[in-house]
């Protein structure tokens, strides 16, 4: 048969409202949007990461370092590349006669911006602010109750309010702040007093290249020609990596779900297939008879299915594309998305494809074994089932499924943890397929109730033809994934509710003078007697060296850090003590006396030693403000990292940093019920210099963003039981036929709609009790996984919510079998017995 005649044949019997094969098109349509979706938004913020990254950076070479300005022969040899702008960053107090705010200090040079202007909500475009002059974000004009004109309090200097910032230009580079933005000259820090040795601040040089210069070439070159002085570099395709690493991982993790619901609703799309092709038995087994080959068949049938597909596929490209702009509005607060219409045609085309695989998949079996069965057999099939010979259709599934791990896999991130994804993926519906087999085995082996709607209910479970294995495997995952959601949400909560009180201090202070820690206590003390402080002192250096003494490996000598080693990247937090920190253990070695006078010694993490090869005995060496300091590792440490307080992966002994210049953190817990109003405004005045972070903020912001997680883990459970519903009216429809000849059966013998009704309930309420069951197992076991090794939390789910949550979940599926089940309730035995 000619492609032409069978198109023929085939738009002849297609419907154009495509009757039999909506749930293919419904289940296509929601996969294929959300894979185009979420693909175009990741897409269109990564390539305005690219497209922007001078920007976004500021200039096309960023150079960092920790509490200094660059030297004059660091400034001239990377000055020869082009224009160089200063700046320094740090955390310092704003305050007025009635108000008082922690704020991000950005101290910029008169060159600033080298890429782009500073839009004032005036509408001016301005760069660095006169003298005297600051630029505030409108959070912290707001906090301080200011407006244009107006004076405030940095450290020991008064600054004027010069403007309201609207537009950053390099805001998203700058990263994580525990304080609004506000931009004053260079000079200004220093001036105020909140720059001097030992203060904890960050200066970052940016460079405009002159000529088209490579930035990992010119990055290469300023760290061969200074080596050991503690950069870290951004380039202008490096300009967030943050924001990067974000997006990547947010696409990854929002594709591999949507992929995940994709291949759930294939379920529902080979039961689909194959409830469609059953309506049409009667039809194949007459082309047979009149002479069509098995290839005909499958060209006719083939191509029905595969314009329903490109029409559900086609609908959830537009769909996804239409919207793309309200998911982005959403972020645009956070990264540089436009908020129109996205076109990205290689997400569109990879969401496509996914969608093509999948419906490959699931369509192939029941298609091939319609064609390869004789007429006669099709005739049948009602009483005798064909049987399912698996090695006709192993080779198309085959090819689909490794098209669909192909296409995963390339252009990945981190394929290495999408290949584990599809496997555990793979495996989990493995199981849960194997555990439908096993409820079919049991039902049919189980003592037979005498009541006859439950005799009836469980011999339904494992009757021919019985979508046992289909629903267990879908529904399963969805309401498992809704367990899972619960558990780690409420496990979550219940660590934060247990732990904060108990470890959180009411306020962080950084930069405490060295001199004046006794002054900051007994203030402390004057104010709210009984008050608890906590002071460590706080340097910056970076590991320049570790290992044997006689063979020391040098970072800088490395190709690429250990997976693991992020403390041996550019400079990190240094201390020094004369007794164990609090929440931390020794896990190896012996920490040094209080009074110890010997060699220098340090305390490691013992993650970072085992991920770098460290061995008692070993030494490291830093370098500190330019001076290279070695230390001889004599203990390793487990850090309580959930603990609110000062954790360290480095800790040296006294004598190995304390005569270096530097300041001291604290934290500050009130006596209970005793409240802090008026220690703000006492702290600003006595200590101008100091920066006084409040707890309480911060802890209702981490508290929002584990409530916009939780939303987000409830979206994707949401797809997952949505594809799950999306098969169990599948596997309704697919035995439409059966259940419709059985229940006329039962109608002629004097059943009533009543009993009937009470047939279903029984058999979908058996069958919802073992799903219970396996969801709150498995999702319990996951949550158990997620909360215990991952975050390193402990378990405390709420119980009752969990179960409350697997009730909603129960009754939602029950409603929908229910509801797609009373149509057969409506058959009249005539009519229907007629068409048999």
């Amino acid at each position: 048969m000619q492609l032409r005649a069978a198109w023929g044949i085939a738009r002849r019997d297609l419907s154009a409202r495509f009757s039999g094969l909506r749930l293919l098109l419904v289940c296509l349509f929601l996969g294929v949007g959300a894979l185009a979706a979420i693909g175009s938004l990741t897409g269109a913020i990564r390539s305005q990461l690219q497209a922007e990254g001078r920007m976004i950076l500021g200039g096309d070479l960023e150079v960092e370092v920790w509490q200094r300005l660059l030297t004059d022969d660091e400034k001239a040899f990377i000055g020869q590349y082009g224009t160089l702008s200063e700046g320094l960053r740090l955390q310092g107090m704003a305050s007025t006669a009635n108000a008082a705010a922690p704020v991000e200090l950005k101290a910029v040079d008169v060159k600033w911006p080298l890429v782009g202007s500073l839009v004032l909500e005036s509408g001016e475009q301005v760069g660095a602010p006169p003298p005297g002059t600051a630029w505030l974000a409108p959070g912290a004009a707001e906090r301080l109750d200011v407006s244009v004109g107006d004076s405030f309090t940095l450290g020991t200097r008064k600054v004027r309010v010069g403007g309201i910032i609207a537009e950053e230009p390099d805001r998203l580079s700058e990263g994580f702040q525990l304080g609004q933005t506000v931009i004053v000259p260079l000079d200004l820090p220093e001036a105020a007093g909140l720059v001097a040795p030992g203060s904890m601040y960050q200066s970052k040089t940016r460079v405009a290249f002159n000529s088209p210069y490579d930035g990992e070439g010119v990055e290469g070159a300023i760290a061969q020609k200074f080596p050991g002085r503690g950069y870290d570099f951004r380039t202008a395709e490096r300009a967030s990596p943050g924001a990067e690493r974000f997006v990547s991982r947010l696409g990854e993790f929002l594709t591999l779900v949507g992929l995940a619901a994709l291949v759930i609703a294939g379920i529902g799309i080979g039961l689909g297939v194959n409830s469609y092709l059953e309506a049409r038995r009667r039809a194949i087994a007459t082309l047979k008879i009149l002479g069509a080959t098995s290839r005909d068949i499958v060209t006719i049938y083939g191509l029905q299915i595969g314009a329903a597909a490109l029409v559900g596929s086609a609908a959830g490209l537009l769909a996804g594309f239409a919207v793309t702009p309200l998911l982005a509005s959403a972020l645009g607060d956070l990264l540089p998305v436009e908020t129109g219409l996205v076109f990205d045609p290689l997400a569109l085309a990879r969401a496509l494809a996914f969608g093509l695989l999948v419906a490959l998949v699931f369509a192939a079996p029941p298609l091939l074994r319609a064609r390869d069965f004789p007429a006669m057999a099709l005739m049948r099939s009602r009483v005798s089932p064909l049987a399912r010979a698996w090695k006709t259709y192993a080779l198309p599934v085959g090819l689909g499924l490794a098209g669909i791990v192909a296409l995963t896999l390339i252009g990945s991130p981190t394929p290495l943890q999408s290949a584990l994804f599809l496997a555990g993926a793979a495996v989990l519906l493995a199981l849960l397929w194997l555990l439908g087999l096993a409820i079919r085995h049991a039902a049919a082996k189980a003592p037979r109730p005498s009541d006859p709607i439950l005799r009836s209910g469980l011999a339904n479970l494992h009757r021919p033809g019985a979508a046992t294995g289909s629903l267990v495997t879908a529904l399963g995952f969805g309401l498992s994934a809704f367990v899972l959601l619960a558990a780690v949400q409420t496990s979550l909560a219940g660590n934060i509710a247990r732990s904060v009180p108990e470890r959180a201090p009411d306020y962080f202070v950084l930069d405490v003078p060295k001199v004046g820690l006794a002054e900051f206590r007994e203030t402390i003390e004057t104010f709210a007697p009984g008050s608890e402080v906590t002071a460590v002192p706080t340097l910056r250096g970076a590991v320049i060296a570790y290992g044997p003494e006689d063979d020391q490996t040098r970072v800088e000598d490395l190709k690429e850090l250990p997976e693991g080693a992020w403390a041996l990247r550019g400079e990190r937090g240094l201390t020094y003590s004369p007794t164990l920190p609090e929440s931390n253990s020794v896990t190896a070695g012996t920490f040094w006396p209080a009074d110890h006078k010997g060699e220098p010694e340090v305390s490691v993490d013992e993650e970072l030693a085992q991920a770098i090869g460290l061995q008692i005995g070993d030494t490291i060496t830093v370098s500190l403000l330019g001076v290279e300091r070695t230390a001889r590792i004599t203990s390793f440490r487990r850090i309580d990292w959930e603990s609110l307080g000062f954790n360290n992966v480095f800790v040296f002994s006294p004598n190995a940093l304390e005569d270096a210049p530097h300041n001291f953190a604290a934290t500050i817990d009130l006596p209970e019920g005793r409240s802090g109003s008026g220690l703000l405004r006492l702290l600003i005045d006595a200590f101008p210099s100091s920066s006084v972070i409040e707890v309480g903020p911060i802890l209702t912001e981490a508290r929002a963003i584990l409530d916009q997680v939780a939303l987000a883990i409830l979206a994707a459970a949401a797809v997952a039981v949505l594809a799950g519903l999306a098969v169990l009216l599948g596997a309704i429809a697919a035995a439409r036929a059966a259940r419709t000849y059985d229940t006329v059966v039962l109608r002629v013998l004097g059943a009533s709609r009543r009993q009937l009704l009470g047939l279903l309930l029984a058999e979908f309420g058996l069958l919802a009790a073992v799903l219970a069951g396996v969801a709150l197992a498995l999702g319990t076991g996951l949550a158990w996984l997620v909360i215990t090794q991952v975050f390193d939390f402990d378990w405390l789910p709420d119980w009752p919510r969990i179960i409350m949550v697997l009730g909603a979940g129960l009754v939602l599926v029950l409603g929908f079998a229910i509801g797609a089940s009373l149509p057969l309730l409506r058959a009249r035995p005539a009519q229907s017995l007629r068409a048999l």
